[in-house]
């Protein structure tokens, strides 16, 4: 993600574990700079994300950590509905999200 004004590269995101027999795809591992949180900046970058993939998925997962209370709300706003928890042996506990193609046309 770059500031157009600045030139700067201010964030990243990027696409996880593609699955076309089940229809899904993750998007995470976002990371923006400080100076743009809470701006327009990470919802237009996970808007644009999430039009390119419902083009080939059914469902984008978004896995965030349990004491992420900002991330776990933006994904809310994206329209996503907690659907479990998954487990990695060096992070702990993860909470999933998931946001069906039609939750996503309908938001």
């Amino acid at each position: 993600m770059v500031n157009a004004d600045r030139g700067e590269v201010i964030g990243t995101s990027r696409y996880h574990g593609y699955d076309p027999a089940r229809g899904e795809v993750e998007i995470g591992w976002t990371f923006i700079g400080r100076a743009y949180w809470g701006g327009a900046y990470n919802g237009e970058l996970k808007r644009l994300m999430l039009e390119h993939a419902f083009r080939f998925v059914e469902t984008v997962i978004f896995v965030v950590a349990p004491e992420n209370i900002r991330s776990q709300r933006a994904v809310e706003k994206l329209g996503a509905a907690r659907a479990g928890t998954r487990f990695d042996d060096v992070r702990g506990e993860r909470l999933v999200f998931a946001l069906p193609r039609d939750v996503w046309l309908a938001v």
